[in-house]
């Protein structure tokens, strides 16, 4: 099973009113070992802080962040993603957005990310419960390949 932490970055939400977490719960519910949950402020260094204990400490082999990926001026979830990164995985977002764009436009709009630090992969989803269940829709199948290339498998 793959090892996931679920970040969902918001100022307002709470676990009880999280509906794009628990979208990505439902989603990963048979596949995926869900090690953490968690909820944080829109928050650079708060956000750092998890990324950085999920992937040192816990060993989650993939980190789903939802939220904080738009254009406002608290967005900041590609940024602090970006401080813990060792490589960019750029196709990965490029491909959500690709197919989000068949459905609306707006899609562009998102900055998520996709990166590895050491042998967790972070992927950036959307905020929005349609956003995160679109997304994931598309990469599902992908992710056990990426985590078997990133303990050392072949292509």
């Amino acid at each position: 099973m793959i090892k996931t932490a679920i970040l969902t970055v918001s100022s307002s939400r709470t676990k009880e009113d999280d509906e794009s977490g628990k979208v990505i719960k439902k989603i990963l519910d048979h596949d995926f070992q869900i090690i953490a949950y968690d909820i944080v402020s829109d928050d650079e260094k708060a956000i750092i802080d998890k990324l950085n204990f999920y992937s040192d400490i816990k060993k989650v082999n993939l980190i789903l962040t939802n939220g904080g990926t738009g254009f406002s001026q608290a967005d900041v979830t590609p940024e602090a993603t970006l401080k813990v990164t060792d490589r960019i995985a750029s196709g990965i977002s490029e491909l959500i957005r690709f197919e989000g764009i068949k459905k609306t436009k707006r899609a562009a709009l998102s900055r998520g990310i996709s990166a590895i630090r050491g042998k967790t992969l972070i992927i950036n989803l959307p905020g929005s419960p349609k956003g995160v269940k679109e997304s994931l829709e598309v990469i599902i199948d992908l992710l056990p390949h990426a985590m078997e290339m990133l303990k050392g498998k072949g292509h």
